[in-house]
């Protein structure tokens, strides 16, 4: 994807500590990307919100 340049935005997220360790060494065992998960399950969400309306 030569020349394609996806924007991105910073965001800042309070979730519980102990949640937020565990999920993050779970991403860690798994080789994922803790941001990129949210940003699936962030997508999903609407998804699922479109098939509702």
């Amino acid at each position: 994807m030569e020349g394609c340049k996806i924007s991105s935005k910073s965001i800042t997220l309070k979730v519980d500590t102990e949640i937020y360790d565990k999920y993050k060494e779970f991403c860690k065992e798994k080789g994922l990307i803790v941001s990129r998960q949210f940003e699936i399950m962030m997508e999903e969400q609407l998804e699922g919100e479109e098939k509702n309306d």
